[in-house]
């Protein structure tokens, strides 16, 4: 659990740092995205350390592999906890005090269905709601971006979404580093919530930003 799950915490930032890209312009954007994937000219990441477009398969498999882990370490520890519970009205006590604590298990579910609509709409482009900039998809990526957030509606999902995701990674950080043995004193504690929180906020501004943007018109065709 602790270790997919930082790994899927750094796969995150890497996406945010990739979507601030959309701030550099239509080119830059698009040439990342095709970079990824192995269709730019230079043949993209890792090449010709591995064959062109090699990278994001590999990269997509281990990162479904991260998730499969992580869900069923959620689901195993969930029914170990269940099966240690007291059954007594007196036995049983708060252990968790925060909100974000108290709310992972369901939360994770949530944000795992979020997260199958994230990817029919910008991976699979099955699930786009602007049909105005349809034509568009297809030729730039940079535009598909445009035309999605455009809608305030979608920006404001968007932006719940990624208030549940920072919620679930600011309790998350401090749990896997725990888990792994960093909780060792008081102080560490208090340097293990600092850096949950500053983990969390600079993921939810990172990935606001482009949206926001979009949506006032600061990043347009």
């Amino acid at each position: 659990m602790a270790v997919t799950g930082l790994l899927l915490i750094a796969f995150l930032l890497m996406h945010m740092f990739g979507n601030l890209k959309m701030f550099i312009g239509e080119e830059a954007f698009n040439h990342y995205a095709e970079w990824l994937k192995g269709l730019s000219e230079d043949g993209g990441i890792l090449y010709p350390i591995l064959p062109a477009g090699w990278f994001i398969w590999i990269f997509r498999v281990v990162l479904l592999a991260a998730v499969v882990l992580h869900i069923y370490s959620a689901a195993k520890l969930w029914r170990r906890a269940e099966a240690a519970s007291p059954s007594t009205y007196e036995a049983k006590r708060k252990l968790a005090q925060t909100y974000s604590a108290r709310t992972m298990r369901w939360g994770g579910i949530i944000l795992a269905g979020l997260l199958i609509f994230h990817l029919a709409q910008f991976t699979v482009h099955a699930a786009l709601t602007n049909g105005s900039f349809a034509s568009t998809y297809q030729s730039s990526a940079y535009k598909m971006v445009v035309g999605e957030f455009s809608q305030w509606w979608m920006v404001l999902v968007y932006a719940i979404w990624m208030v549940a995701v920072c919620m679930h990674i600011r309790h998350g950080f401090w749990s896997a580093f725990a888990t792994l043995g960093a909780n060792t004193s008081p102080r560490a504690k208090v340097i293990l919530d600092a850096c949950a929180w500053a983990i969390a906020l600079v993921l939810f501004i990172g990935f606001m930003m482009m949206p926001v943007a979009v949506l006032f018109g600061w990043i347009h065709f």
